[in-house]
């Protein structure tokens, strides 16, 4: 008598080779969901707000406040963008770069920080982003909810097609401005530091002639004038001689302001010798020891060259004046396209690039020819002031 096998364990090595469920979605393809569905209700606030920015901006404009609200609004618009971008990159591992911030000139005032703002691409390229996004938000809430129940088998590949616009609309219009269109922008703020900073200069030469060297020579003339009546007079006494020896301690006086003068604006040791022998001249003049070592196989070109002898005139200068040290330094190297400069003194430390004037326009002159001004200057010292300026050759004559 022959027995049957059981059928139980074919039934079970069936079921234990079902398949997995084909509609499992992975993790990005959620959060492209999330991002959709969160596109309506951010869309609609963005929406309003830039419409109402606009509206009131413009019915305000017959007015004095029309113009600055608008400003506030593209600056607020900023905000807007920088949030759209971390959303995009949590959700849609869009990596895209903060733009530059407003360039905004150190004692510029109101209207030019007005003009710059309302004159911004940035801000203006985010309230269009903001316009356009709700009828395209509106789209992509409903196909996705549609999809969440209908359309599970493709929504993957609906999800990635849609957040694929998303993501080219982010890059496009929220992306920081293109290389050109950032330096147009620092190159104006830039302009302008460079316009003031000529205008100072003229400003100060006009003063020391008119003050100095000119109000000597006047006093000169009148001096020689009555010295040349009395000699007239056949009065040739120890009067005469004393307005002559006078005078001519002026003439000496006003020279060497001078001297002084055509220093400041462009010391004939620079051109001649270089930097080593110039940053020397200005180190002997130094009210402390002061070492100086340059590194340098080559000349830069005149224009940073001067840049640099004027930048370690002035740290000096403010070494001897506000410092209270007893030894400071002077290095000068180049590292590949930069000329580097820094400063050390031994004294009280406390200076801030916020706290002084000078250091303040230092940092503007070198950040208009693309140099840095760092000042680091803990409260007893010592202080540290490194500059770098960009690197170029000096023409072949």
């Amino acid at each position: 008598m022959s027995t049957s096998t059981p059928a139980a364990p074919a039934t079970a090595t069936a079921t234990a080779e079902l398949p997995r469920p084909a509609f499992a979605l992975s993790r990005q393809t959620w959060k492209e969901i999330a991002y959709l569905l969160s596109n309506l209700p951010l869309a609609v606030a963005g929406f309003v707000y830039a419409i109402t920015m606009l509206a009131v901006g413009a019915g305000l404009t017959v007015t004095v406040i029309g113009l600055p609200f608008i400003a506030g609004g593209l600056m607020g618009a900023r905000l807007l963008g920088r949030a759209e971008r971390g959303r995009a990159r949590r959700l849609l591992g869009v990596r895209v770069e903060e733009p530059s911030r407003l360039p905004v000139r150190r004692g510029g005032g109101f209207f030019p920080w007005l003009w710059n703002a309302l004159k911004d691409p940035v801000g203006w390229r985010t309230v269009l982003f903001e316009v356009i996004r709700l009828p395209w938000g509106v789209v992509t809430f409903v196909v996705a909810l549609v999809g969440l129940f209908v359309l599970w088998p493709v929504l993957p590949f609906v999800a990635r097609g849609l957040t694929n616009a998303d993501r080219a609309m982010v890059r496009g219009l929220l992306s920081p401005s293109d290389e050109l269109e950032r330096r147009i922008a620092e190159l104006e703020s830039d302009r302008g530091v460079v316009v003031d900073t000529a205008a100072a200069d003229l400003r100060r030469i006009e003063r020391d002639l008119h003050d100095g060297a000119q109000a000597r020579l006047v006093n000169l003339a009148m001096g020689l004038g009555l010295a040349k009546e009395k000699l007239l007079d056949g009065r040739a006494d120890e009067t005469v001689a004393a307005m002559v020896e006078e005078a001519h301690g002026e003439v000496k006086l006003a020279l060497q302001e001078l001297r002084d003068l055509a220093r400041g604006i462009h010391p004939a040791v620079l051109t001649d010798r270089g930097l080593d022998a110039a940053l020397s001249s200005v180190a002997s003049r130094c009210t402390v020891p002061v070492t100086v070592t340059t590194e340098l196989s080559a000349r830069p070109a005149e224009a940073i060259e001067g840049i640099a002898y004027f930048t370690v005139s002035e740290l000096l200068q403010n070494v001897s004046k506000h410092s209270r040290a007893t030894r400071a330094s002077v290095d000068v190297w180049r590292a590949r396209d930069r000329l580097l400069i820094q400063v050390t003194d031994d004294g009280r430390g406390g200076a801030s690039v916020a706290k002084g004037s000078g250091m303040a326009g230092l940092a503007e002159r070198l950040g208009a020819v693309d140099g840095l001004f760092v000042v680091d200057s803990p409260e007893g010292g010592p202080t540290t002031v490194t500059a770098e300026l960009p690197w170029r050759d000096r023409p072949v004559a």
